[in-house]
């Protein structure tokens, strides 16, 4: 038997009992970093939990009123991993996050071995493989058919998924018919059904596949789309083309090794795609003052400009670069150091300052960027000192550099304590004969 999850895709309570319930971990990925959770891996007598394998993602959810995090398999039984305990032999509730579930049913369902390099899964007296997007191969399957390309991998993004079909290109006019044939599959409301087959059931040869492995077990669980494709599947899926709603190919991107990506979205995922577009378009023109047919026109005149600007704003910085320089020399009161900080500028700009002092001479200390933020900052001039204070001055700045040739610079986190830096390198410069 199959898990309830699979005999009812549709299912979104579920009564059962807790069988085990042991200590566990589990690794996740949470603002950028990975963490590791402690809690309890829960099995149940059975489960409307779809468990994560062979492309298709796992359920979310709740056992009573205790989140379900991950679900995984292990071997013929869905490892349910929660963060409090439950008592071995409780009745519990199950609900599933209706909202993700429907995405994946939307999304997923069988796909041809022969089209896939997909994983066989073993499942409770059955035989199934693994599972991928339903609107995904029902695009696979009519451009098979329509333009001889096969699907050679697919990737199912958070918001967007991504078809590699082996062919070097895909026209537009071949995605125009290629959409327009899916949908009117859709629209067609095709049924979708279930098969068990037993493996010297004849019917397994008109199922697209590359062969069984050497040990199946069980009958074989087939996902049949009525006049369109028949294939091996584990995952939920739904009962009816019509249920996808809508297709959506967005275009194509260069794919490696004479490949193309055909990008497409499905059901609600092109509603909030529909949705997120209209926002940014309204935002756009409050921003741009023009209507969405000119937003093109109108960035591309901005990036003109912005590029002009760069332009000029350089040419001042190396100007006053030269400036602050002349400055310094024509000043009868100099001494032998020199600082100088400036908000707006880079490393060219220092390093025009610096070649124009005689630094043989001169210790000289710039810095650009924020007063009391990160920065970059240049110390030049003769070669022993920069040698002996640029790791101090390293230190004091909080950065990262090395130095060379009479100078030493680089990037530092803070700029607080410039001011205790140029006191540092001014004492010093003093103390000497």
């Amino acid at each position: 038997m199959a898990f309830q999850c699979q005999r009812d895709c549709y299912m979104q309570e579920f009564v059962t009992s807790v069988v085990a319930c042991s200590p566990a971990e589990l690794k996740q990925e949470i603002n950028g970093k990975k963490e590791i959770i402690k809690g309890f891996n829960v099995k149940l007598q059975d489960t409307i939990l779809f468990p994560e394998g062979g492309g298709q993602p796992d359920d979310h959810g709740l056992i009573g009123d205790v989140p379900v995090l991950r679900v995984t398999r292990n071997g013929a039984e869905a490892v349910h991993f929660v963060g409090s305990v439950l008592e071995v032999g409780r009745e519990v509730q199950l609900k599933v996050d209706w909202e993700r579930r429907f995405d994946h049913m939307q999304q997923h369902s069988g796909k041809s071995r022969d089209r896939l390099n997909i994983r066989v899964d073993p499942y409770p007296d059955s035989y199934v493989v693994s599972s991928c997007p339903l609107g995904q191969h029902l695009i696979t399957a009519l451009a098979d058919s329509m333009f001889g390309y096969k699907t050679t991998s697919w990737e199912l993004g958070r918001q967007r998924s991504t078809i590699e079909l082996d062919t070097p290109s895909l026209k537009p006019a071949q995605v125009e018919a290629l959409e327009a044939a899916v949908n009117e599959k859709i629209r067609a409301n095709i049924p979708v059904t279930v098969q068990l087959l037993s493996l010297d059931d004849p019917a397994l040869e008109k199922v697209r596949s590359r062969g069984l492995p050497d040990d199946p077990a069980g009958p074989i669980r087939i996902i049949d789309i009525e006049g369109v494709d028949a294939n091996m599947c584990c995952g939920t899926h739904v009962s009816n083309l019509s249920h996808l709603q809508v297709i959506k190919l967005l275009g194509t991107e260069k794919g490696k090794k004479n490949k193309t990506n055909l990008i497409f979205l499905v059901g609600f995922r092109v509603l909030k795609y529909v949705e997120r577009s209209y926002s940014i378009e309204r935002s756009l023109v409050s921003l741009l003052k023009t209507g969405p047919d000119d937003h093109v026109d109108a960035v591309d005149k901005i990036q003109k400009t912005v590029k002009a600007l760069q332009k000029c704003n350089l040419n001042l910085l190396r100007d006053m670069a030269v400036l602050v320089a002349q400055n310094f020399k024509l000043n009868p009161e100099r001494g032998n150091f020199f600082a100088f900080h400036k908000k707006e500028g880079d490393n060219e700009f220092m390093s025009i300052i610096a070649n124009e002092i005689a630094t043989e001479e001169t210790l000289v200390f710039l810095t650009v960027g924020e007063e009391k933020g990160p920065g970059l900052f240049l110390l030049a001039g003769p070669s022993q000192k920069v040698v002996e204070l640029g790791p101090r001055v390293l230190e004091m700045l909080e950065g990262k550099g090395a130095g060379k040739n009479g100078r030493f610079q680089g990037k530092v986190n803070s700029m607080a304590r410039r001011g205790e830096v140029e006191a540092l390198l001014l004492e010093h410069c003093r103390s000497e004969p």
